[in-house]
This record gives structure tokens, C-alpha cells and sequence, in this order.
């Protein structure tokens, strides 16, 4: 009976052990032979449970700060990011490069004016051009070996109506049109301006005896008025029908408006539009090599021309493009006559101009709407 009853004691002993708190586990005792003692089993103090329980909280306290740790340093990452991200380069080519359209409106009242005066001292030259049975045309090395092609000239102004229109187009969809427009503009002007110095000081007879030139006017101040406004209708074209005053020789404005234009393409056009430029450059090169073969212009019009435009260019857009040189007093271009004009018109354009292209006019808001799908869609 004491047997049983010892027993029945151990095993209600041995089920109040197996639900007892886990924080603490036993460390049995064990004999010799591996066996547990009665002892091992024995339920923990209050005081083991106690310094289980402060454990338990320190643990907790431990991975609360841990995690609070961690939401910082995300947080101070994307604080970070956001940061970052509010510059974009679009407000900076906005702050670098402003438009300012009033100032590409006095460079094109510039070009204008100079057009204008062109077409006052062309009538102005005409009267002085000597008769042909007086003074033959001088003599020309290229029309020595090269006879005349008649119709050679109106390739010349085929591909010239040709590169300004591509030019035109090519502008229209530029981002930066306003800054691009009056570097356009000014070089024009400036081009025609030194032309009309070039033909006032040194009139040539006219390079061959197939030139019918107008009747001369003399002191006819309407009949030169009349003139003036047929050539400025004209566009100054042989085409039109409208150029046909001969003195306008020294030097070639075909030549400048063909190489102008070609300037201008190859340098705001992408490198992958390659191809463009090299049409773009064979409609310039054959058109000048036409004016020879036409015998429309002497050899050193042509070169004159094409020698101080590219000039002008290149000059221009070297202080364009390095800004170290605005206010660099080693700078010698900046001796030039028009360096106060150039400083007035790139004076906020504080970064090369990029080749951006944009649409010219505003889409509906159905296509915009459609378009910011299909960016979200392909950011995705």
C-alpha cells in the first residue's frame, strides 16, 4: 500500500514538472550510471523564476531597440534618396540656359537690318560696275580648266533652298530655339554686314560675258527703290527672277548662306543622325563647286566667303562653349569688335547648350494623358 501510494506521489510530482515554466530549465543530476535521481525533477525557485522573468523583459527591450535601429537607418536612407531625386537636370538646364526670347528678337531686327541694307548697297554697286567692253572679266584660274555648265547655278540655289529648310525644321524642333535662334541670327547679320563693306570698297567687273546685267538708273532714286523691294521679294534669288544687278561679287553670299547652314545642322544634330550630316554636306559642297562651274562668282569670292564664315562660326561658338574664356584677360577673342554683342547675348548661358528636341506645339490632354501611360508603364 506505502508502495503504491509512493508511487502514485511520483507520478503527480513528474506531471507538475512537465507544465512548469520553460524559462529556467532543469539541470538533472545524474549518477553514475546515467540514470536521473528523484532530485532532478524538482520544481525551480521563486527566485530562479524571478531572474527568468528580467531576462525574458531584457531580451525584449534588446530586439525593440534593435528594431527601432533599423527603422532609423531606413529612414535616414530615404531621407537621403529623396534628396537626391528633387534636383533633376531639366531644372538645371532651366536655371543654365533660359530662354530669354527678347534678346533672340533683337538679333533677328539685327540680321533684318543688315538684309535689308544689302539689297540698298547692291543698287548702290550696280551703278558702278564698269561695262564689259571697257573691263573683260578677269582672269580665273578654276574657269581655266573648268567651262561653263549654264544650269549649274540653279543647282546652287535648289541645294541652298534645300539646307535652309531642312535647317528651318531642324530649329523648330530644338528645346533650346531661342538661345540657337539668335546665335543664328547675329551671325547672319554679321555675315551680310561685312559683305556689304567687302562689295562698297572694291567693285569687280562681272566674272564672265554671259552676265546680262539691268540697265543703270543713275539718279533715279524710285526706279532703285522699285529694285530694292523686287529683290528683297525675291528672296535675292536668280529663281525668282529677281536678282539681275550684277556688283555683288566680293564676296559670294551663296556661298555663306550654304555653308552657314550646314554649320548650323552638323552642330546642333545629334552624332547617331551621321547620315544627316553627310547629305546635309554634300548638298553644301556641290552647290559652292556649282558656282564655280556656272562662273556665276570668281574663285576667291567663293573662298573669301567660305574662309570668313566658318571663321565667325567657329570663333563664336568656342567662347559659347568655354566659359573659362568670358572673363579670361589672356582671352584674344575677345578683341574682336562684337565680343560686348556676344557678352550681352550669352551672358545667362552658363552651360553648353545640349541637343535636345522637343514637339513645337502642345499636345491635346487625351495624348498626354496616353503618354504619361505608357512611361509609367515602361518604367514598371
Amino acid at each position: 500500500m506505502a508502495a503504491s501510494h509512493l508511487t502514485q506521489n511520483d507520478d503527480v510530482h513528474l506531471h507538475v514538472e512537465a507544465v512548469a515554466p520553460t524559462n529556467a530549465p532543469p539541470n538533472p543530476l545524474r549518477v553514475a550510471n546515467g540514470t536521473p535521481t528523484c532530485h532532478a525533477s524538482l520544481p525551480s525557485t521563486p527566485t530562479d523564476a524571478h531572474e527568468g522573468k528580467n531576462e525574458h523583459k531584457h531580451s525584449k527591450l534588446r530586439s525593440l531597440f534593435k528594431q527601432n535601429e533599423l527603422i532609423d537607418s531606413l529612414s535616414n536612407g530615404l531621407k537621403r534618396h529623396c534628396n537626391y531625386v528633387k534636383i533633376t537636370v531639366s531644372e538645371e538646364w532651366a536655371n543654365h540656359l533660359p530662354k530669354e526670347w527678347w534678346k533672340t528678337g533683337v538679333a533677328f531686327l539685327y540680321a533684318l537690318f543688315n538684309l535689308i541694307f544689302t539689297t540698298v548697297v547692291i543698287t548702290i554697286v550696280h551703278e558702278r560696275v564698269p561695262d564689259k567692253s571697257v573691263s573683260p572679266p578677269l582672269p580665273d584660274k578654276f574657269f581655266d580648266y573648268m567651262d561653263r555648265v549654264p544650269w549649274a547655278f540653279t543647282v546652287t540655289e535648289v541645294n541652298g533652298l534645300i539646307l535652309v529648310g531642312l535647317w528651318l525644321i531642324q530649329w523648330i524642333f530644338l528645346k533650346h530655339k531661342a538661345i540657337v535662334g539668335r546665335r543664328c541670327f547675329f551671325l547672319i547679320g554679321t555675315l551680310y554686314m561685312y559683305r556689304c563693306i567687302t562689295m562698297y570698297i572694291t567693285t569687280l567687273p562681272v566674272p564672265g560675258n554671259h552676265m546680262v546685267c539691268a540697265p543703270k538708273l543713275y539718279n533715279n532714286s524710285t526706279g532703285k527703290i522699285g529694285r530694292i523691294l523686287r529683290l528683297l521679294s525675291g528672296g535675292g534669288l536668280s529663281l525668282t527672277g529677281s536678282h539681275l544687278m550684277c556688283g555683288d561679287f566680293l564676296y559670294s553670299g551663296h556661298t555663306v548662306m550654304l555653308t552657314l547652314s550646314y554649320l548650323f545642322i552638323k552642330e546642333y544634330s545629334p552624332p547617331w543622325m551621321w547620315w544627316y550630316r553627310w547629305v546635309c554636306w554634300f548638298l553644301s559642297a556641290s552647290g559652292i563647286l556649282c558656282i564655280l562651274i556656272a562662273h556665276e562668282h570668281y574663285s576667291i569670292d567663293v573662298v573669301i566667303a567660305y574662309f570668313v564664315t566658318t571663321r565667325i562660326f567657329w570663333w563664336y561658338h568656342a567662347m559659347a562653349n568655354t566659359h573659362a574664356l568670358h572673363q579670361a584677360p589672356s582671352n584674344y577673342l575677345s578683341r574682336t569688335w562684337w565680343n560686348p554683342v556676344f557678352n550681352f547675348l550669352e551672358k545667362n548661358v552658363q552651360t553648353t547648350v545640349p541637343i535636345v528636341f522637343e514637339c513645337p506645339v502642345a499636345l491635346p490632354s487625351s495624348c498626354r494623358q496616353r503618354y504619361k501611360m505608357v512611361e509609367g508603364a515602361r518604367d514598371e
